[in-house]
């Protein structure tokens, strides 16, 4: 009985010392906003410490993925993961030989190490799964834009939409103003009102495709229609100008020149959002159209001051011409 006993105790003790110690994980996740995977595989109880007398090799369901014969050192990869290697080649001997690989090569399932140092061996297990996550901040790449349910925010859509009403506003509040402020021009802003009135009946159709709940492709023409075409107003702007003044000062020029900047800014702010899903740059737009707003305010305050000067030089000069037939006469 005793020596049974004592036999069975060196067995234990004989298997003990011929077994490799793991750092023991049940399963490993991951998620779409991973490029690569991290395998562990980690032992605690290396004693020779040199990668030349281990052997690894790593599989999926039973299929070998991966292998390294550390006295031949060559290393053995399975065709279907191409991108498979060691966390680190230096790391090894010190017991880490933890594989990593692309993140689409690394389908979920049931993997398993094996590190074998001259006659001690072992081995770990554990699965692999993939978790789902709704957001994956900066490091997600963006979704394609026909899996989106929803690739504009409504609110942010509402709000551009809203800033181009304004600006349509405005721009009809200026020709109002040469219409009742400035009686010489009334009768020459007939080719501007045309412009005006095709800007607006565009803009509408804009808006209305922009923030419907419909196809992607609807909302990405209604921000186009909505962006796009809002260079037609620094035409129109000068137009205005010249007609309330027969030569554009420095303060039109830098109010043309500061809707400009608006409408470049407008324009990146599209092309950045039209190719992300869900688009979280149509800030840049708005930002662009609050400029071109903004400008368009000061334009109006300034059509308006102009206006006023020509209707009280107007009249003025109309006394002024006879007065000088008369002085002509008299020098005669």
């Amino acid at each position: 009985m005793w020596l049974l006993t004592a036999g069975a105790l060196l067995a234990v003790l004989g298997a003990g010392s011929t077994q490799l110690v793991f750092n023991v994980v049940d399963f490993v996740e991951k998620n779409a906003c991973n490029e690569t995977v991290v395998l562990p595989c980690i032992v605690t109880n290396l004693k020779e410490n040199n990668d030349s007398s281990m052997y690894v090799s790593w599989k999926r369901q039973g299929q070998v993925l991966f292998s390294f014969n550390g006295p031949e050192q060559h290393i053995y990869r399975h065709e279907s993961v191409p991108s498979a290697n060691f966390l680190s080649k230096l790391d090894l001997p010190k017991g880490i030989a933890s594989l990593r690989l692309k993140n689409a090569e690394a389908t979920d399932g049931n993997y398993s190490c094996e590190v074998t140092e001259l006659n001690r061996e072992g081995e770990t297990k554990f699965e692999l799964r993939t978790r789902m996550v709704d957001s994956c901040g900066e490091e997600k790449p963006p979704t394609p834009v026909d899996k989106c349910e929803r690739q504009f925010d409504l609110v942010q859509s509402i709000v551009i939409a809203a800033l181009l009403v304004f600006i349509i506003v405005l721009c009809w509040t200026q020709l109002g103003v040469i219409a009742f402020k400035c009686e010489t021009v009334r009768k020459k802003k007939k080719h501007i009102t045309i412009p005006c009135s095709i800007f607006t009946v565009v803009a509408v159709v804009a808006v209305v495709l922009f923030i419907q709940d419909g196809s992607i492709s609807m909302n990405q023409v209604g921000l186009a229609f909505t962006v796009l075409p809002a260079g037609i107003l620094m035409v129109l702007q000068y137009s205005i100008f010249k007609l309330v003044l027969d030569d554009l000062t420095h303060k039109g020029y830098a109010l043309i020149g500061f809707q400009t900047v608006g409408y470049i800014v407008a324009v990146v702010g599209f092309a950045l959002s039209v190719s992300a899903c869900p688009s979280i740059l149509l800030s840049v737009v708005i930002a662009g159209l609050v400029v071109m707003a903004v400008a368009d305010l000061l334009a109006l305050v300034y059509v308006y001051s102009c206006s006023r000067m020509k209707d009280h030089q107007t009249p003025r000069k109309a006394v002024e011409e006879p007065l000088n037939d008369t002085k002509g006469v008299m020098l005669e």
